[in-house]
């Protein structure tokens, strides 16, 4: 697929740019200069013309050690990836002198160019849209990314730089996003039938954690290249950035999140706005692995964030980072098996694996974990085996007696997986109470292995179909 990298200063417009191009608001937009971190690609579509956008950080001029420094390079990696750029300057308030500097370094490249006149619809723009001619990258093509004007001449100018027609994509198969089906099929002699996991299928992992845990360093350390902007800085990362990975032949879609910190410490509009855009790449993901910085590893907030994995339904690993700095690794891992099971009890047998982002020390555990910890969370038990682990569960400890009536257990089937949840039948729901489901769902956990991954275990009471119905007279 053609790819297409927005180059600009900051500012200007490109997430705009980028966010109408993808059809979502995938990047986060904000006044303020220089929100965009990492660069970010996405699917876009532009009348007939189906292509990857790449959005970049603003271009700046700046010591390459610096953060803005780091963050050119970023972009320039674009550049040279992309088989075309879309300049974009600022037609509101004109030409700067970096525009100038940028204009040269595009030109430089070799690469296709279109020059983009962003904010064209702001009154006095006519002046800053010619102001841009003198860049010498040809003709510029006047838009307003806000409100989506000069769509099509952007389409045409697109077209003519690259020398070819429309380029949309014949339709690829999408990986399937639901949960499994809730109806298992039958075999010919009655039994349910259990389809084996399928360990080809793709892989959505998001990475969590508190600010400065090494979370974009690992991701890097897992592709293989410099892909994420790191730093000693606390909270380089901004957007959700995805990206695409293999491990042992097996695709896998990465989501390096912003960091999350306390609530009541989330003040700024930009840094809620982060924040929200980590929710969401976690909730889209399967499993997610919760980066604890392992010199400080268990605070609050790290337990929060596990809290709110679990509730949300997703499969949670811990990864204990920077284990290069540990000198007594025994009895600090000893230390961590103790407070993981401690303070864990809702996501009991949750996998926790030492890795090292810096030197790439215990990667492959990790994602071995990730798997384990996937295939569990889609399990699928048969009602048979079910209602046969029921029997023994409630002969070994019986339901409690309410008012000295008994609790009656009919039945459980399992109604979905991702994650695994059932459905338990019983005379009177309101009266089981929770130690005695919470000792069903422990022990449920203990017989089929549904270690490290949520449960669901619903009540209902079965249907009365004489109710409602008045007495036959005899």
């Amino acid at each position: 697929m053609v790819a297409i990298a927005i180059i600009g200063r900051p500012n200007v417009g490109k997430s705009t740019l980028f966010n109408r191009l993808v059809g979502k608001r995938l990047a986060l937009v904000d006044d303020r200069p220089g929100v965009t971190r990492d660069r970010r690609s996405g699917d876009a579509q532009l009348l007939d013309l189906e292509f990857q956008a790449i959005d970049t950080a603003g271009l700046e001029e700046a010591d390459a050690d610096s953060l803005e420094g780091r963050m050119r390079a970023g972009t320039e990696a674009a550049i040279r990836e992309a088989d075309l750029s879309l300049f974009v300057v600022d037609a509101k308030h004109g030409l700067m002198p970096q525009d100038r500097t940028f204009g040269d370094l595009l030109r430089m490249s070799g690469k296709p160019v279109v020059l983009v006149a962003n904010k064209a619809e702001a009154r006095g723009a006519d002046a800053g849209f010619y102001d841009a001619y003198e860049l010498g990258l040809g003709e510029p093509v006047a838009i307003s990314a806000e409100h989506g004007e000069g769509m099509g001449d952007l389409r045409d100018a697109i077209v003519a730089a690259l020398g070819i027609g429309p380029f949309r994509e014949d339709d690829e198969d999408e990986d399937e996003e639901g949960a499994a089906p809730a109806v298992a099929a039958v075999g010919e002699d009655g039994e349910e039938v259990i389809e084996p996991y399928d360990d080809t299928k793709p892989l959505r992992i998001a990475i969590v954690g508190r600010p400065n845990a090494g979370k974009s360093t690992l991701v890097n350390r897992f592709i293989g290249e410099e892909r994420m902007l790191t730093g000693p800085e606390a909270g380089i990362t901004r957007d959700s950035i995805s990206v695409e990975w293999e491990w042992r032949g097996r695709r896998v879609k990465l989501f390096d999140t912003a960091g999350l910190r306390r609530k009541a410490r989330v003040q700024e509009k930009l840094e809620k706005l982060s924040v929200a855009d980590a929710l969401r790449a976690m909730k889209f993901a399967e499993v997610v692995v919760i980066v604890l910085d392992v010199t400080i590893p268990f605070e609050k907030q790290d337990l929060s964030i596990v809290d709110l994995i679990v509730r949300e339904g997703r499969a949670p690993v811990l990864a204990f980072n920077k284990w290069d700095l540990v000198e007594d690794r025994q009895a600090v891992l000893a230390d961590l098996r103790e407070k993981t099971d401690r303070l864990l009890p809702q996501a009991r047998g949750i996998r926790a694996v030492p890795v090292s982002g810096e030197t790439g020390e215990g990667l492959d555990r990790l994602m071995k974990a990730v798997a384990d910890t996937h295939e569990v969370w889609n399990k699928r038990i048969s009602t048979a085996k079910l209602n046969q682990w029921l029997e023994r569960a409630t002969a070994q400890h019986t339901p409690p007696a309410v008012a000295g009536r008994r609790v009656t257990i009919k039945y459980m089937t399992q109604v979905k997986s991702r994650p695994p949840t059932f459905m338990l039948s019983t005379s009177r729901p309101e009266a089981l109470g929770a130690s005695y489901t919470r000792y069903l769902v422990n022990s449920l956990r203990e017989s089929f292995g549904l270690f490290g991954v949520p449960i669901r275990l619903g009540l209902r009471k079965p249907n009365n179909p004489f109710a409602g119905k008045a007495k036959r007279r005899s």
